[in-house]
């Protein structure tokens, strides 16, 4: 099978295979291979240090996870052959993704996070239904700017250009040619158009099976930020980049299919048209709301992106075709029937996200949580709705309280993460940011 595929590689010019992963923030990590070298590695793997997993966006070795006591040792990562894909921007180079297993008895990594998403899948395997999800991503392209103290600002600063097409607010159709660039490169996105900020925009990749789909977020990702970096730019997927403007959030649609592909959510002679499956699912987000904000709002800077007003949601509350909601649930019904978890901000690792959705829901279910009726209007009335986490620090202690959650996302796997995160915490704590020096240091 693998001497079959380096060949066909070969014929179409590919003489590179990227095994990539992701670590917990999401990033890619890798190692380019060559062709002639596929069939060893994918028998033997690739050996990487365990740290990667326990190291900061800044390449910082943490002391969490236990891997510096350990003495650093190895993780496997065996390539994925099924996700092969070629790089457009790359000539003669393909990728794939990797799984981690541990050297000693090749067991999956707890950490990596494709085998949390794994194994939560496999759980969800006992209600006969299979999670289907589209992931819509926002994210703002910036250019260099030395004047800024961070040396860059958004790409645009037209006003009024949501929902434009063309050059308005796009100048040099940065979107046409992303799109282009990442259907030639097999992501399945079926869409862009420029959100409410300059420089930030959206685009939706198609619905399928939720392994799928995390890879399909994952890889986008990657390339989006590959591509800007080719140009000179910097794509950014931070919840919330610039105090002058809105933040970038990370939807999720979900539907649950029966095996015979039927729509499990539709129910078009009940109440809404949706069925207990779909009441329950979201009975079962709303629950673990604030544990799963630790999973899809994962940094310090994305409870910048939360509050009244901010066109993200603010309180733990559903709606029908309500966007203010946290749940929205579109106008649409039959087996189109879908809940859109608007949550997530845009620099959640997608493998992490969409467990902790699909994890949430198959507690739902399992314990028939009915949610409280629909929210109406604009859902910024704390009145109406417990608010959700304010900080990281709030959600990480949501989360770890959470044992039914925690139990099926892993033990061990929820201890490494949250362990990893408060260190973020305390850094950015002891941190002395430009605000508070701008704010004290000439008065005080």
């Amino acid at each position: 099978m693998t001497r079959e595929l380096a060949a066909k590689l070969g014929e179409d010019g590919i003489d590179v295979v990227r095994v990539v992963f992701p670590d917990l923030l999401g990033t890619d990590r890798g190692r380019d291979v060559l062709v002639e070298h596929l069939e060893t590695v994918t028998q033997r793997g690739l050996s990487f240090c365990r740290a990667v997993y326990n190291a900061t966006a800044t390449g910082k070795t943490t002391q969490t996870g236990g891997v510096l006591d350990a003495g650093l040792p190895d993780i496997i990562v065996v390539p994925d052959l099924t996700t092969m894909l070629p790089i457009p921007w790359e000539p003669g180079v393909a990728w794939c993704i990797g799984d981690a297993v541990s050297p000693a008895d090749e067991r999956p990594v707890d950490e990596a996070p494709r085998q949390v998403l794994r194994r939560v899948l496999e759980i969800f395997d006992s209600t006969g239904l299979t999670p289907v999800v589209g992931p819509e991503l926002e994210y703002y392209l910036c250019v260099p700017d030395e004047d800024r103290p961070n040396g860059w600002r958004p790409y645009s600063d037209e006003p009024g250009s949501v929902y434009a097409t063309g050059r308005r607010g796009d100048g040099d159709g940065h979107l046409l040619q992303t799109l282009r660039t990442l259907s030639s490169a097999g992501l399945q996105a079926t869409g862009g158009n420029h959100e409410y900020c300059g420089g930030q925009f959206e685009i939706n990749l198609m619905h399928s099976r939720a392994m799928d789909a995390a890879d399909r977020a994952f890889r986008f990702k990657t390339s989006v930020k590959e591509l800007a970096r080719r140009e000179g730019r910097l794509a950014t997927f931070m919840a919330k980049p610039f105090n002058e403007g809105g933040g970038s959030g990370f939807h999720l649609h979900l539907s649950l299919h029966e095996a015979d592909g039927r729509n499990a959510f539709q129910s078009p002679d009940t109440t809404y048209g949706l069925s207990d499956q779909a009441r329950w699912a979201i009975g079962g987000i709303l629950s673990h709301a604030p544990a799963l904000a630790a999973l899809l709002n994962p940094t310090v800077n994305s409870y910048k992106r939360f509050g009244p007003d901010s066109l993200a949601p603010w309180l733990i509350d559903w709606g029908l075709d309500n966007r203010s909601a946290m749940v929205r649930v579109p106008a649409e019904r039959g087996e189109t029937t879908r809940l859109e978890l608007r949550l997530g901000d845009a620099s959640a690792n997608p493998y992490l996200a969409i467990a902790g959705l699909v994890a949430a829901v198959h507690l739902g279910m399992r314990d028939r949580i009915d949610p409280p009726r629909p929210s109406a209007g604009y859902g910024y009335d704390p009145a109406k709705a417990p608010t959700l986490p304010a900080t990281l620090p709030d959600a990480l202690a949501y989360l770890e309280e959470d044992t039914a959650l925690v139990d099926v996302l892993g033990k061990d796997f929820v201890r490494s993460y949250v362990d990893f995160k408060w260190e973020e915490v305390a850094r950015f704590q002891r941190f002395v940011t430009d605000w508070e020096f701008t704010e004290y240091a000439y008065h005080i």
